[in-house]
């Protein structure tokens, strides 16, 4: 286990260089910042004054080899925009992304698989070709569109809930959370279920896919011959065996809700990470795009690190192909 860990560690330090070296190519390549952030006013002198004080009269590579020594120092640049760290502002918009995240992984687990379970038992009646069918409707809709019915329903046509913000916050051992007030989850309900509706399908389809498999088993079938009740059998004999490939799927989902709520952020004005991405990108903020792109991948592979552990602590196969390699 602890040589799995080293050489996922390893690999993990590559993917971070790889992926900082192509992402400050591609930003550098989409515009010049100072043409927004100086005004069309100034004269020559002040603009490169203003060139020079943003490090951007350097050559790319000279440029890269600073934020290189930097990034190994924990300092990942200061937002051209905020004048501050780049790393510090997107921490602090981190809790709203990480809530939002997890209450939209909690809605489509407490939804996704009590469904597909259902669905797999009883997929010709017509209760389980509606959660199908409403799973097809979850992976074809698009998620800004999703967004924009939920707020025209809930928000502008019955005015039960509000249509954008966070709401007031309260310290939980010193990160801000909006879900400990009743105002707060008013403004998370609508935004989680958006970015949950994409998430939902899919444990619903993982489920009821691993579901059917598993009655087919000989296993399911002794335990039928034995005379185990139909709730033992499905709760202890079919779920227990489902679940293995569906945790390892909801860790990696989790961290996909984290990347993609940027769309789910911009329609809900939520001021997570994401929403700071989409501001940043309007204004060619490089640092603050640089360090968002790096700090999503670290979170990937973290991620991912913890999910390979967790499936190889659950499933000996793992260990044992991991040994064999």
């Amino acid at each position: 286990m602890s040589v799995f860990i080293v050489r996922r560690s390893l690999q993990a330090v590559l993917v971070l260089f790889v992926m900082s070296v192509l992402v400050f190519i591609g930003v550098y390549a989409i515009g010049n910042p100072i043409d927004i952030l100086i005004n069309p006013l100034a004269d020559q002198q002040e603009r490169e004054h203003a060139i020079a004080a943003l490090g951007l009269d350097r050559p790319m590579w000279t440029q890269y080899l600073a934020f290189l020594a930097g990034a190994l120092r924990g300092d990942l640049g200061n937002s051209f925009v905020h004048n501050t760290s780049a790393l510090r502002l997107i921490l602090e918009r981190m809790p709203a992304t990480l809530e939002l995240a997890i209450a939209a992984m909690v809605i489509a687990i407490v939804l996704g698989i009590p469904l597909g379970l259902w669905a797999g038992l009883k997929p010709n009646t017509a209760a389980g070709r509606t959660i199908m069918a409403g799973s097809i409707l979850g992976f074809s809709l698009p998620t800004f569109w999703v967004g924009l019915m939920l707020i025209m329903v809930f928000s502008v046509m019955l005015g039960w809930l509000p249509s954008n913000g966070r709401g007031p916050t309260t310290l939980l051992f010193g990160v801000p959370v909006s879900f400990l007030s009743l105002e707060g989850w008013r403004h998370l309900i609508l935004p989680a279920t958006n970015l949950a509706l994409f998430k939902l399908a899919l444990l619903i389809r993982l489920t009821r896919a691993g579901t059917r498999e598993a009655l087919l088993q000989d296993y399911v079938k002794f335990a039928r011959a034995k005379g185990l009740t139909n709730a033992r059998v499905i709760g202890v004999h079919v779920l227990r065996n489902i679940l293995i490939p569906i945790v390892t799927v909801i860790g990696l989902e989790f961290g996909s809700v984290i990347a993609f709520a940027i769309v789910t952020e911009t329609v809900f004005a939520w001021p997570g990470m994401g929403k700071l991405l989409i501001d940043s990108i309007n204004l060619l903020d490089r640092p603050i795009i640089v360090a968002y792109l790096l700090v999503i991948v670290f979170m990937f592979i973290v991620i991912n690190l913890l999910v390979d552990i967790l499936y190889s602590a659950l499933d000996p196969r793992v260990r044992l192909s991991e040994a064999k390699g």
